[in-house]
């Protein structure tokens, strides 16, 4: 069961998320006031809900970073970029104290560290010594406390109760917060014929005088969502404000009538009462990955059963059967696609973290770099999600490194100083294509292949493409870097890269133009789970080829004959497609030449092959089962399916089996 401090710990993350695209958006357009709230209200959440969960050493580090942008706000101080810096940084030591929160030796280790220190003194000298804690900062200001009158209305979403919410405790914290009045408004209560126990009718209505402020109010609510409470000061200048609490069962009549407050007037008792309307809460449910993982698990297991049933349907040829078959084939479709959906996340949660990232490294290397994001509204599973920041930020690093110049370079050659680094996402097929292009000088491919050479990866006779050079760099160990920096040059990046993306069934493209710049692809499935394939049959057994990959089927011309060098062509539309028969390609025995035998189209945006089959089965919703440690070195498999009747069916990597038929086909020409 997760606790409420795990919960805390979430949202605070999710909180720090956004608290980086904020700074760095404000670091662009200092003058926003929209975003410069947005980074005062993080700061604020963070300190209100950590000091209720016992985050002191976090509520005494947010405190100054809060009264900050409180004098922005004020305006008595304006955006800097050292303010952004200390800012960011801030940032980063609030996630820190998160991290070892519980740990009392650790936090205190983490809060006395010179880092601390130093962030605090930045943020001491930016407000003045406007950094002390909250009720010493009151002291100096005034020798006594100063009242203040605020009206509150309070109306709990009716599913507030069943989601733990206990209304009548905060309204004992704001009467623990001065005098006033209070009102329990019962408008909303329905007839007991429709009343439902579970559910949340009631409201409050308080007018309260305390000399806590503001910011004390904020906090109680601080779980509450915004349409839930309203807080409106009011002038009491000319009214005297109560000295103790007076309770009304019901009406805001009641409350309205206080000479302390003037809230908007009752409407008249013989006007008919509007009907209450329910909450519109387009909310959310925070579901641990965990359980969506099951919930894929369980699902895999219910497509093999229904595949089953079905193929138990077509044996016994029963109607009653077969329409209750379909009927069940049916729904499991909707069932997987609704749950496939649950577990599609857009990119641009990938695509936020490294405005930073290219931010930190550009000036730690002296070159201005612009970062440009697009599409980041295209979705892709959480499982490939959360595997692609490790290769995204070496590619980003490696670019920045490498590919784009210092800004006297780009000058000399006639480009802008500030680079470009673009960084997009679009579907295509079945596929996420993301893609990484700079405008810098683009890979060096001589000094790649003399490195190739030296190394023994090509012979000094080879004359590889330049996309077979560019493909070079994702070797272990291989670098052109004359000397190691912090950032790269020891080989070791790009290999990661390789091989995450093969780990997630996907494929790296690289194109390069001298002194234009570098584009870097990365392909990968929609999802890991569950695909819909095509069934073909080889030699008696029978594989599955991703049905994405499948361009068109053609039948295998009779006539075509093989040519001296053993390479075969299909004429597809004046363009000629190379063919490899599968069942000679895995040295399938015992194989009996077919009358008719169908050649099944597949590839990629660029290449296109011909797999010689026997027959096509038909489509087939595949459960991917991943490979065992003992086969997963088998180039040109994805892993395997069970079907039906129980047997295993392998699932063809089409976009290794292309590469992989694509070097054969280039040996044979």
């Amino acid at each position: 069961m997760v606790s409420h401090l795990d919960v805390f710990r979430q949202e605070a993350a999710e909180l720090l998320d956004g608290l980086e695209g904020e700074l760095m958006a404000l670091e662009v357009d200092p003058a926003d006031a929209e975003r410069v709230d947005a980074v005062f209200r993080t700061m604020h959440t963070l300190k209100g809900s950590g000091g209720m969960f016992g985050f002191s050493a976090l509520v005494r580090f947010v405190h100054g970073l809060e009264n900050a942008y409180d004098m922005v706000r004020d305006g008595r101080a304006k955006v800097t970029p050292a303010l952004i810096e200390t800012s960011l940084a801030a940032r980063d030591h609030i996630q820190q104290l998160l991290e070892v929160s519980g740990d009392s030796a650790a936090e205190e280790a983490l809060e006395q560290s010179d880092t601390a220190q130093k962030l605090a003194a930045q943020i001491t000298a930016f407000t003045g010594g406007e950094n002390e804690a909250p009720e010493t900062a009151q002291a100096a200001a005034s020798p006594g406390p100063k009242n203040e009158t605020f009206h509150i209305r309070f109306t709990p979403d009716p599913g507030s109760l069943r989601n733990g919410m206990r209304p009548d405790l905060l309204v004992d914290e704001l009467i623990e917060c001065g005098s006033g009045t209070v009102a329990l408004v019962t408008d909303a209560v329905p007839d007991l014929d429709t009343l439902a126990p579970t559910a949340c009718h009631l409201g409050w209505e308080l007018v309260l005088t305390t000399d806590r402020g503001r910011e004390a109010l904020d906090a109680i609510f601080v779980f509450s969502e915004p349409e839930e409470v309203q807080i409106e000061r009011v002038d009491t200048e000319q009214t005297d404000a109560p000295t103790t609490w007076e309770v009304f069962e019901t009406a805001p009549e009641a409350v309205a009538a206080q000479p302390s407050a003037a809230p908007p007037q009752s409407q008249s008792k013989d006007a008919p009462a509007p009907p209450a309307k329910p909450a519109q809460k387009a909310g959310s449910l925070r579901v641990q990955a965990r359980r969506l993982d099951d919930l894929m698990d369980q699902l895999g297991e219910l497509v093999i059963a229904q595949s089953r049933l079905n193929r138990l349907s077509e044996q016994i040829a029963d109607l009653s059967l077969s329409s209750a078959a379909e009927e069940i084939e049916r729904l499991v479709t909707g069932l997987r696609d609704t749950t496939l959906s649950i577990r599609m996340l857009p990119i641009e949660l990938v695509f936020g973290k490294f405005r930073r990232v290219v931010r930190d490294l550009s000036g730690e290397l002296g070159k201005s770099v612009a970062l440009e994001t697009t599409g980041g509204e295209t979705e892709v599973d959480k499982n490939v999600i959360d595997s692609l920041t490790e290769p995204l930020v070496h590619i980003i690093r490696n670019s920045i490194d490498h590919g784009i110049e210092a800004p006297e370079d780009r000058e000399a050659a006639g480009k802008p100083a500030t680079a470009q680094l673009r960084l997009s996402a679009h579907q295509a097929a079945g596929e996420v294509l993301i893609s990484i292009r700079d405008d810098g000088a683009g890979l060096n491919l001589p000094a790649i292949r003399n490195r190739a050479v030296e190394r023994g990866l090509l012979s000094p006779d080879d004359q590889p493409s330049d996309a077979e050079l560019s493909q070079m760099i994702f070797r272990p160990g291989f670098s052109t870097a004359k000397t190691v920096s912090t950032v790269s040059g020891r080989g070791v990046g790009m290999d990661a890269v390789r091989r995450v993306i093969e780990d997630l069934r996907g494929s790296v493209d690289v194109v390069t133009e001298a002194g234009q710049g570098t584009t870097v692809t990365l392909r990968l499935p929609l999802t890991l789970a569950i695909i819909d394939g095509l069934m073909v049959r080889v030699a008696g057994s029978v594989f599955v080829i991703p049905l994405s990959s499948v361009v068109e089927c053609v039948e295998l011309d009779a006539a075509a004959a093989r040519r001296e060098s053993g390479r075969t062509v299909l004429n597809i539309r004046e363009e000629l497609v190379p063919y490899v028969d599968l069942s000679e390609r895995f040295g399938l025995q015992g194989h009996e030449a077919v009358a008719h035998p169908r050649v099944v189209i597949v590839g990629t945006e660029s290449r296109r092959i011909g797999l010689v089959v026997d027959d096509i089965l038909g489509q087939h919703q595949t459960v991917i089962k991943s490979l065992s440690v003992y086969h997963r070195a088998i180039k040109g498999f994805s892993g395997a399916t069970i079907l039906g009747d129980g047997t295993v069916a392998l699932i063809l990597d089409i976009a290794a089996f292309v590469k992989l038929l694509s070097g054969d086909v280039r040996a044979a020409a």
